[in-house]
């Protein structure tokens, strides 16, 4: 079978153009970059397609690639809060095509005896592409380093607790692992002594108070705690030359930390998720426990200083963190609460809406060719951002044929129209907890159809494979 997307405006590798992309089977067949109306266009013959789509005026994306979520299938849950099944037709709905799935799930994923559990589960279920990280514990380092890294995607390790706690804290065995560890350590930096002094202090003083709500959660959770943490982790990481990713950074302080050399280059790198990007600490007095996630989400100083990063490549990645939890269990009182917030399928559609904004007459266009010309205008680069979510994290992970629109490459690819007011509602949502931080939202972008390996109905995903 042959699909052919016509006069599209295709955003790839820095590029903005029109042009068209020929699918066969499940991979990029052709890619050419024709003008609108030209008579010379090697695609003026239609016979051949199975299905021919008009595209004028639409953006055409490479699949977004998510490296960090927690969809809570793990195999040995009676009613996890999110399955393969839900979670990945969520992602799929909002354009991202594949993902690597956290370890701290019931039971936890720290063998590739577990690993191989959630494969089945996710070779059963899942919509989208899937991987999944190994996670560190401070009793299996060794047996963790004795495993084929291409196997899984990366090392996840805990350097503050959170859910599913999987807190290493042995100094013997972090030195072992940084020293020896052939796949790359992604890591969730909070300082965990601190974090558990401002815990105890707050509920000495605000614990069944009217003052325990989640605007405590950054003074909790702090800047100091983020800080320490990613300090002390990159130092153990250059100390022995590792392959380091920081995960959910939420600290305008920890940009220091980071550098913005070519990420060929890089050793050290990091993500951001768009919850840091979108919201800020005035969003705790609407939204409370429902925007309550780990690292804490901080000052509007803070979200913005993020954003330079993301320009400045001093950040590399975004990823969503994405983490559900039933919505009983959200509005119980602050310390109760779990931390996590569903996202993953409205990723793309956030950072589409800060990218261009509100104006949505503006975006409303005839042909492809205007589209391109308004795109040149955009004060943060629609390239930046595609990558950020597409190709940078098929690099740094190794993922293999995906996360560009490529000859040859996977036909994991996403149509979006712009100029359009779609509304955020609890009846929208595909994920299994049923709500978002984000209903009565309204985007102005539309994921108008997405393929997965060549198709865009729902199907299953494969198992990425990896190079590193």
């Amino acid at each position: 079978m042959k699909t052919l997307i016509h006069n599209a405006t295709i955003v790839n590798e820095g590029r903005i153009f029109v042009g068209s992309v020929v699918i066969e089977d499940d991979k990029i067949a052709e890619i050419s970059e024709n003008p609108e109306n030209s008579e010379n266009s090697e695609y003026s013959e239609y016979s051949d397609y199975s299905e021919i789509i008009e595209a004028k005026g639409l953006l055409l994306l490479p699949g977004v690639i998510d490296t960090h979520v927690h969809f809570r299938d793990g195999g040995n849950s009676e009613n996890p809060a999110g399955t393969f099944y839900s979670e990945s037709r969520a992602a799929r709905a909002g354009g991202v095509t594949s993902v690597v799935d956290m370890p701290n799930t019931k039971p936890l994923t720290t063998t590739m005896e577990a690993l191989e559990v959630k494969e089945a589960l996710a070779a059963r279920d899942s919509a989208v592409n899937y991987g999944f990280m190994l996670g560190a514990t401070n009793d299996n380092i060794d047996d963790l380093l004795a495993i084929d890294p291409k196997r899984y995607a990366a090392i996840k390790l805990f350097l503050g607790s959170s859910t599913g706690n999987m807190l290493v804290n042995n100094p013997e065995q972090l030195d072992h692992l940084f020293r020896d560890a052939k796949k790359l350590i992604v890591a969730h930096c909070e300082q965990e002594e601190v974090v558990q002094a401002n815990l105890l202090n707050a509920k000495r003083e605000f614990q069944g108070t009217s003052e325990e709500t989640a605007a405590l959660h950054p003074k909790i959770r702090n800047n100091e705690a983020c800080f320490l943490s990613t300090y002390h982790a990159i130092e153990r990481a250059r100390k022995y030359g590792t392959r380091f990713h920081v995960a959910h950074i939420s600290t305008a302080t920890e940009l220091s930390l980071l550098s913005n050399f070519d990420l060929s280059q890089k050793r050290i790198t990091a993500e951001v998720t768009p919850n840091h990007l979108w919201f800020d600490d005035r969003d705790y007095a609407e939204l409370g426990n429902k925007i309550k996630c780990n690292p804490a989400i901080k000052t509007n100083d803070d979200r913005l200083a993020l954003w330079a990063a993301l320009e400045d490549d001093l950040i590399d990645t975004i990823a969503t963190d994405h983490a559900p939890h039933p919505l009983e269990a959200k509005m119980k009182p602050y310390f109760d609460a779990p931390s996590g917030i569903p996202s993953i399928q409205h990723s793309l559609q956030m950072m589409l809406e800060a990218v261009f904004g509100v104006e949505s007459e503006k975006w409303k266009v005839d042909s492809s060719e205007e589209l391109t010309e308004k795109l040149s205008t955009l004060n943060f680069q629609l390239s930046t951002l595609i990558s950020k979510m597409c190709h940078n994290p098929a690099l740094l992970f190794g993922i293999e044929g995906r996360g560009f629109i490529r000859k040859g490459y996977k036909a994991d690819l996403v149509l979006v129209r712009t100029g359009v007011e779609e509304t955020i509602t609890r009846e929208s949502l595909l994920y299994k907890c049923g709500w978002s931080p984000l209903e009565g939202q309204i985007f102005h972008t539309h994921i108008e159809r997405v393929w997965v390996n060549g198709k865009d109905n729902v199907d299953h995903g494969e198992p990425l494979t990896f190079s590193r």
